[in-house]
């Protein structure tokens, strides 16, 4: 059963959302406050943290900025409808995903389910299980193990997924909205700069080629391309 913890302090809605999640077959565990949503996080007893960025004392973006320094744990956010500056801040910061409130529960758990079903290791023997290599890059999607350099590689779920559907198309240019579809397990809806936020963390995290030129290249109007080496 999927452990969710839902980190909130609005307490009606977290306990609309919390029978919700359990009728639907989640296991849900609700904290109302940041430091102790932080401290749940980090406790490896949960699959997911669902995270709104309102909350008193320790804010979510606080509160997420705690889980990302030692934990990759997925973390959905919980933003208010039409905050861009809290949705960049929170998807630069290592959330794999937000949703605006207010949502209905049946949103909250598609999106949950997308992100689940890419942060599964994948079964040996598939073609997902395949080591993908691209010069000094190397992801296992197996284990969603990555290498750069040889060296352990960081990434969110949601960077993982984007860098795995960019490599396997290294050298050609993959539109917004395929990465989006493939990617975030989401169609890519208007003025959504979600993907932009999640390539310019892994090209920081990849640097620049030898050239000077980033790995992953803009193709404006249309998408993003993986430099084929």
């Amino acid at each position: 059963m999927t452990r969710v913890l839902l980190i909130d302090d609005d307490v009606e809605l977290t306990g609309l959302l919390q029978e919700y999640l359990q009728r639907d077959g989640f296991e849900v565990a609700a904290v109302h406050d940041g430091a102790g949503g932080a401290e749940a996080a980090l406790s490896g007893s949960h699959d997911i943290v669902v995270l709104d960025v309102m909350l008193p004392g320790l804010n979510g973006i606080e509160t997420l900025r705690r889980i990302r320094a030692t934990s990759r744990v997925p973390v959905l956010m919980l933003t208010a409808r039409g905050d861009d500056v809290d949705r960049i801040v929170g998807l630069e910061l290592g959330a794999d995903d937000y949703v605006p409130k207010p949502c209905t529960p049946r949103e909250l758990v598609a999106r949950l389910r997308a992100i689940l079903r890419r942060t599964q290791p994948v079964e040996a023997g598939g073609e997902g299980a395949q080591r993908l290599v691209n010069g000094p890059l190397a992801l296992l999607p197996g284990n969603r193990s990555a290498e750069w350099h040889g060296q352990p590689l960081a990434l969110t779920s949601a960077e993982f997924n984007l860098l795995e559907v960019l490599l396997r198309q290294a050298g050609r240019v993959v539109g917004k909205a395929e990465l989006s579809e493939r990617g975030l397990g989401r169609p890519l809806a208007r003025y959504d700069r979600s993907i932009d936020v999640h390539v310019s963390s892994i090209r920081q995290k990849l640097g620049p080629r030898t050239d000077g030129l980033p790995w992953i290249r803009t193709v404006r109007g249309i998408g993003y391309q993986l430099v084929k080496d």
